[in-house]
């Protein structure tokens, strides 16, 4: 509104006199939110049809219309019922159409009135009205001029608090000296609700309306004071969120007025259409609907909204009903484990008879299989494998190192930043109800004041209990009854006997010579060359380069060092040709050392010729098989038997027990007992900085101790495993494969082995039988006759001094 504008309207006011002439029919408008107290000048914007036409008619006679407020603000079209009786005779001033139909218009109160009759009620209302005349007091009495200073200055208080307060407005409170024009006024600036503002104008006599003012200005005093208290300690500084929080409420209101849904309602429809796709059961969409009714009634920026919305995100994300449609072809799934794992004949006879019974029985229970073997023998991709061969989702999680429960079964709502633990994270993930969830090191857990996390899996990984696994976030049950699982381990030792059991577990061994060459030829070479960056007819590897990579550089159960050691020979030809060499490069045997360097593993090292009192044994460690070498020699001293190379309680005492099986029978061997009065017994075995512990080298053990007493030597060619009793017997070990594949790394041809390990022997591939010979025994008598040379001649000990001084020097 311009400054003419406003002379304009202040010469109109001061022109006419309100109160002569007014109609008793006047045309009436209800309003809402708003109640218009006598002389109070206030701009209405108009958009219902009745109210429009009320105004129109209005300004065609003399601009006179009565505005009474209705009861309920949120009705559309109220009833004359529904509008308070008391309101107030009003003077259109202006009057403004807006584009969309609306009308904007100025109105000032004129004079308090009373509907006495509704003459029309259709297409506008028109009422008969008496106008409510007010008591007039020529004389204001003490206590009325007290209660009007008490007023101005409660106003004054307010405005001050407010920061409205000039000088301006002071001398107009002090210039009104009327009781029911100071009320109005001051009721009319007051932020009041509608039903205090409608009992104030229908109080008729001034003195009580004054008073009813006073004890609403009291109020808004105290109010004030606290809200200007709570500002000063927040330093007047208004937050990042909060303004946020205004400018929020402000584009709803907006929305709100025009009609549209705002942010909040869209989302909580959001959720609903969410929840309905979900296909949740029964007991979980009864949950999620709960929370979605909370967050309705919380405010959008409170801490615990954000708490609820997380939960709702992850209610309706979760894969409930959403499974993979399996499809399962033998022959094809045979293709594929083939194609991606040479060998391990028994993995994937297993993982085919699993897919056999799903295709025949599609309802069967999820097996727990538990791959254990050593590192790299390619456990974790056979899971892959099994995903890909029934185009399932493939989830795969670590559990090494993991202590705390909540990992596994996920933390309460009430914790700051919770979260589902890492079976249902790895399901949300999948986004299927019915993947491959692989957990990889289950061997590897931890336990400390947090929880057992092992424990925690027992019902996951039950399936008699897992179609009702329980989260502590969701707090709900989960079906992983479809769900297959695979776990992976190195040693089955550390795994729990419970969760163990839960288990089928599936030993992998490690790969033979010839399957590590095959494997390098059609999978790590050309994975190797395509890394890094060289095209295949650039470089060739010979067969023999392969398999002295193998023998030479590497010793072990997987193909990790070995694909290492091949990447290696990749990037020194990738060097080449970047240099601007030109190919095809050659890795034959002779140029292997001038890539690699000297070989960094000698198998036949301690093969060269049979020695007295050096037995080799075999062991079994989580990265494979591998040779043992046991050195016995006599001393000088007082019979005592000294044991070093950082051995373990039980494989100490193997060590005594053998000493005691020699003593008992020393006559059989054809060395006096007197020996072992002056002599002292030391029992080595090598690579001290590494433990070792285990029954199963104690016939290696007896054997060196017994070369070295009779001074026979111990056969090069011969390894022996199994454990040993006082009376000589020979019992059985485990790990027979591995000790194996071990003895075949090292040249071994020949492996004694306990007569009940005999069945183990289907397990050993064929080619590792054709290179080596296994021979069971069941006592010490058939380990000595087969792993003792014959006795040396007479003067065998001088060539043997000779032989030792020139190996010395």
């Amino acid at each position: 509104m311009g400054e003419t504008d406003k002379d304009d309207l202040i010469s109109i006011i001061e022109e006419e006199d309100p109160e002569t002439n007014i109609p008793t029919t006047l045309p009436m408008m209800p309003v809402r939110d708003v109640v218009i107290f006598t002389d109070m000048l206030l701009p209405l914007f108009v958009g219902r049809e009745k109210s429009v036409n009320a105004i129109e008619e209005a300004i065609g006679k003399d601009r006179y219309l009565f505005v009474a407020t209705q009861v309920d603000p949120n009705i559309e079209n109220p009833k004359a019922e529904e509008i308070y009786r008391i309101g107030t005779v009003s003077r259109i001033l202006r009057m403004l159409k807006l584009p969309d139909g609306r009308v904007k218009a100025l109105v000032q109160g004129i004079a308090k009135a009373k509907i006495s009759k509704y003459l029309r009620k259709r297409s506008l209302f028109r009422v008969k009205i008496e106008i409510i005349e007010e008591p007039e007091s020529s004389v204001v009495d003490l206590e009325a001029e007290a209660l009007m200073r008490n007023v101005r200055e409660y106003s004054e208080k307010i405005l001050t608090l407010r920061g409205e307060y000039t000088n301006e407005v002071g001398s107009i409170l002090s210039s009104i000296d009327d009781p029911g024009r100071l009320a109005d006024l001051v009721a009319s600036n007051l932020r009041l609700k509608i039903d205090e503002a409608q009992t104030i104008i229908e109080i008729i006599d001034p003195i009580q309306r004054l008073k009813k003012v006073n004890d609403l200005l009291f109020r808004e005093v105290e109010l004030s004071a606290m809200q200007a208290k709570i500002q000063s300690e927040v330093k007047d500084e208004i937050s990042k969120s909060q303004k946020d929080y205004f400018l929020r409420e402000q584009v709803r209101a907006i929305h709100r007025e025009l009609g549209e849904l705002d942010e909040r309602t869209q989302e909580i429809e959001e959720y609903k259409a969410k929840i309905k796709r979900a296909r949740m059961p029964q007991e979980a969409k009864a949950e999620a609907e709960k929370q979605l009714r909370r967050l309705e009634q919380m405010h959008p920026d409170s801490a615990e909204a954000s708490v609820v919305r997380t939960y709702l995100d992850w209610m309706v994300e979760l894969p409930w009903k959403k499974s993979t449609t399996d499809v399962i072809d033998m022959k094809k799934a045979k293709a594929v484990l083939d194609a991606d794992h040479y060998g391990l004949e028994k993995i994937k006879d297993r993982i085919l008879e699993y897919l056999s019974v799903r295709k025949l029985n599609p309802d069967t229970k999820g097996p727990i299989l538990c791959f254990v073997g050593p590192p790299g023998v390619g456990k974790t991709s056979l899971g892959r494998a099994i995903a890909n061969a029934m185009k399932r989702k493939f989830v795969r999680i670590s559990l090494g190192g993991i202590r705390d429960e909540a990992e596994i079964r996920g933390h309460r709502r009430t914790y700051i930043g919770a979260l589902p633990g890492r079976i249902i994270q790895g399901l949300k993930q999948a986004g299927s109800n019915n993947p491959v969830f692989m957990m990889d090191e289950i061997d590897k857990l931890g336990a400390d004041f947090r929880g057992d996390p092992s424990s925690a899996l027992l019902e996951a990984l039950d399936p008699e209990q897992n179609g009702e696994f329980s989260d502590h976030y969701l707090n709900l049950s989960f079906d992983l009854s479809k769900v297959m699982f695979i776990l992976t381990a190195n040693i089955s030792d550390t795994i729990p006997s419970a969760l163990l059991d839960r288990m089928e577990v599936i030993n992998l061994s490690g790969y033979t010579e010839e399957e590590k060459k095959i494997i390098a030829q059609t999978h790590l070479v050309p994975r190797q060359v395509k890394e890094n960056g060289i095209k295949p007819r650039q470089i060739r590897f010979s067969e023999g380069a392969v398999l002295q990579v193998i023998r030479e550089y590497t010793c072990e159960a997987g193909l990790r060092n070995l694909e290492r050691e091949l990447g290696s020979l990749c990037r020194k030809i990738a060097r080449r040709i970047a240099e601007g060499e030109k190919g095809p490069f050659q890795v034959t045997r002779q140029s292997l050392e001038k890539y690699l360097g000297p070989p960094k593993y000698y198998p036949e090292l301690d093969k060269e010729e049979s020695q007295v009192g050096l037995s080799t044994g075999l062991a079994w460690t989580q990265v494979g098989g591998e040779v043992l070498y046991v050195e016995a020699s006599i001393i000088n001293g007082k019979g005592e038997m000294i044991l070093t190379g950082q051995l373990g309680e039980v494989m100490q005492e193997s060590a005594r027990a053998a000493m005691s099986y020699a003593r008992f029978n020393i006559g059989e061997f054809g060395v006096k007992d007197e020996i072992f009065e002056n002599r002292d017994i030391h029992i080595h075995v090598p690579a001290g900085a590494i433990p070792k512990d285990g029954p199963s080298a104690g016939i290696a053990m007896a054997t060196a101790l017994i070369s070295a007493l009779t001074g026979r030597a111990v056969n090069k060619d011969v390894a022996m495993t199994g454990e040993i009793t006082l009376r000589g017997r020979v019992l059985p070990i485990g790990g027979l494969k591995e000790k194996a594949l071990g003895a075949l790394r090292a040249g071994i041809t020949t492996v004694i082995i306990p007569e009940k390990n005999k069945p183990d022997l289907v397990e050993i591939p064929r080619n590792v039988k054709r290179k080596i010979t296994f021979i069971p025994v069941k006592n010490m008598d058939q380990v000595i006759d087969i792993a003792l040379e014959p006795a040396p001649p007479k003067k065998a000990p001088k060539a043997k001094k000779k032989a030792a001084i020139r190996k010395k020097s």
